[in-house]
């Protein structure tokens, strides 16, 4: 957590406290960690690492990672359309044939606001690319089999104090991204996949 006063403001703590009571996903394993000191005065960040051993996982895990940060500035109200932002960070490896999928970008996009929807929080501005990369090894690299990854990059400004439910959908995210199954049983990546096999 950072701030650029001894005493930090009353929303901002208020806001904190109810991110540290999120219900996070038992296939993430999630920090506090420092957050960004340039972007805004005051601003908290959690770190998350996919597990798919049942294991604690590192921020940085193979299978997945992520970041969300709660950013504060009074002073960005009129721009963000309140003083709270959220911005997040989920990545995540794919198999070649899905990241050749021409909609797997759409797909991610999707989840994120689903997630969001299904919480029932309201909020604004919006915004975000999903990234997809396909990656070929040459030379002293070309033993490497190809690979695939997904990275999605979003923020959106929270309109009411449920900032715990954001959290709880930016972790719904980070494991639809990494291949696992829907809080509510339905299948990400794999469903997906299937989806498309059938469909030719």
């Amino acid at each position: 957590m950072t701030t650029t006063h001894q005493l930090l403001p009353t929303a901002f703590v208020a806001a904190s406290e109810r991110i540290r009571t999120a219900k996070i996903r038992s296939e993430l394993s999630v920090q506090e960690i420092a957050a960004p000191e340039q972007i805004a005065p005051h601003a908290i960040a959690l770190g998350a690492g996919v597990s798919l051993t049942g294991e604690e996982a590192s921020l940085d895990s193979v299978h997945g990672a992520g970041r969300l940060i709660l950013l504060h500035d009074p002073k960005m109200a009129a721009e963000w359309g309140n003083e709270f932002r959220f911005v997040c960070y989920a990545q995540a490896p794919l198999e070649i044939e899905i990241g050749t999928d021409p909609f797997i970008a759409d797909v991610a996009w999707s989840w994120l606001t689903d997630a969001l929807d299904d919480r029932g929080v309201k909020y604004t501005a919006i915004a975000g690319t999903a990234t997809k990369t396909i990656s070929t090894g040459y030379g002293q690299l070309s033993h490497q089999p190809d690979g695939a990854q997904l990275q999605l990059r979003a923020s959106w400004t929270p309109l009411e104090t449920d900032y715990e439910n954001h959290v709880e959908a930016w972790s719904e995210l980070l494991c639809l991204i990494a291949g696992l199954p829907h809080d509510e049983g339905l299948t990400s990546l794999d469903a997906h996949r299937h989806k498309q096999q059938t469909q030719h």
